[in-house]
């Protein structure tokens, strides 16, 4: 009787977990199985806030289709910052978007990064509202799925930041986890995005968990198309408060898939 009980719990077990992976269908991916630059269908080399620092007094500069800062290799994309000048900045790197070539109101957003160390680096994985040019930041909304600073070496962060709460006036909405070895293997950064709540996981584990308050887009901006950013940022009022450590450096944020699925 036990072993029958033992054998129906497992059925009921994997019928679940099957039941629920087929929630969620594939709609857009980068493999990262190529060579090269990233594949210019899917990602936009942004520069544009090379000018201000970011408007987070960041450090670096980001360049455009350059190997040396971005590149595709060996079934990953290298997102790599260097101590190098150019353009009044001590440092180079690169920040890419899928602005223009893909955006996403909703699903299970993805990808399995393996994070550089050290101080002064700040590595991230996020999102901004498509409306951006027309209302600006904050009002656009903004999910940072995965951000990390090199002086916490054990930590990773999952935010939202809207009107209403955000980094500027100390109300945004975060959590951190405590993570073993970012900087040697590869985790999984994801969230899942609904009308009622957005989920953060690393490695399936829930990080954070934001409602929808059914009040104002000042609260709520994300009810709308976002796109994926992918960079490394040195330095800035966050990454860089406790110094930069150019003995790091060239660091590398290894990205081996970005997937974003949406329930069927």
């Amino acid at each position: 009787m036990k072993q029958l009980l033992i054998l129906i719990l497992t059925a009921f077990i994997l019928q679940s977990a099957k039941s629920q992976s087929n929630q969620w269908s594939l709609i857009w991916q980068d493999e990262f199985n190529y060579n090269g630059l990233p594949d210019s269908t899917k990602w936009v080399f942004d520069t544009k806030g090379n000018a201000h620092g970011w408007g987070n007094n960041e450090k670096q500069h980001y360049t455009a289709y350059n190997t040396g800062n971005a590149v595709v290799e060996k079934g990953s994309l290298k997102i790599i910052a260097r101590k190098q000048k150019t353009d009044k900045r001590d440092y180079t790197s690169a920040r890419l978007i899928t602005k223009g070539r893909a955006s996403f109101q909703y699903g299970k957003i993805i990808a399995r990064i393996k994070l550089p160390g050290g101080k002064g680096v700040w590595p991230a994985f996020w999102m901004l509202g498509n409306n951006i040019d027309s209302v600006d930041w904050p009002r656009c909304g903004e999910i940072d799925i995965m951000e990390h600073v090199g002086y916490e070496p054990d930590s990773i962060y999952g935010t939202i930041h809207s009107n209403a709460y955000n980094h500027m006036k100390g109300t945004q909405k975060v959590k951190a986890i405590a993570i073993k070895k970012p900087y040697t293997r590869f985790h999984k950064y994801s969230i899942e995005w609904t009308p009622e709540k957005i989920d953060f996981f690393v490695d399936g584990k829930k990080l954070n968990s934001i409602d929808n308050e059914y009040l104002t887009d000042k609260e709520w901006p994300f009810n709308q198309p976002f796109y994926i950013i992918l960079n490394l940022a040195v330095g800035g009022n966050w990454g860089g408060k406790h110094g930069i450590d150019d003995a790091v450096f060239p660091s590398t944020m290894e990205v081996d898939y970005v997937r974003v699925y949406q329930k069927k």
